[in-house]
């Protein structure tokens, strides 16, 4: 019989498997080229969210939506479409986990980033459901009800 390794220790507040590597050089590249305004143009300024804010700024919940690639196990899905969800973030530090699903809550996803000054988030999303998915992620915390993303493929956003 073979033990459980009993000594993994988890960095994210969901106690779920941690996005692999979240600052590697791939993020890092992405992060350079990769730019997000916050601005009313901005494809996530639409309010398309129906979630109340909670008195904490980003912690609580909020509605997710990505887009940039077919879900293969949603019929018909395309590349354009928006998967919508639930997300949850929590703030542990300097960090900002953000656990979202899609699918009607059959799909999960997080993110591991690092806050940096501006409001700017740096990090890697896992698609927890396929974790051999991985991508590069950045952020922007537009206000208390906006949190704009992106990864090199399309938008991962969140809205409440």
């Amino acid at each position: 019989m073979q033990q459980a390794n009993t000594n993994i220790i988890i960095r994210n507040p969901f106690g779920t498997m941690d996005v692999p590597t979240p600052d590697d050089s791939e993020v890092m590249h992405y992060a350079i080229s990769a730019a997000l305004a916050g601005d009313a143009a901005d494809g996530n300024a639409a309010d398309w969210a129906s979630i109340p804010a909670p008195s904490d700024p980003l912690e609580g919940a909020w509605a997710s939506r990505w887009n940039g690639g077919a879900d293969p196990t949603i019929a018909g899905d395309t590349p354009e479409a928006w998967k919508q969800g639930r997300a949850e973030p929590r703030v542990v530090g300097n960090r900002i986990y953000l656990r979202f699903d899609w699918d009607e809550g059959r799909r999960h996803g997080l993110i591991d980033a690092a806050r940096e000054s501006g409001n700017r988030l740096i990090g890697k999303y896992i698609n927890l459901t396929n974790p051999a998915i991985t991508r590069p992620w950045i952020g922007l915390v537009v206000d208390a009800f906006r949190i704009d993303g992106c990864f090199p493929n399309g938008r991962l956003d969140f809205r409440r």
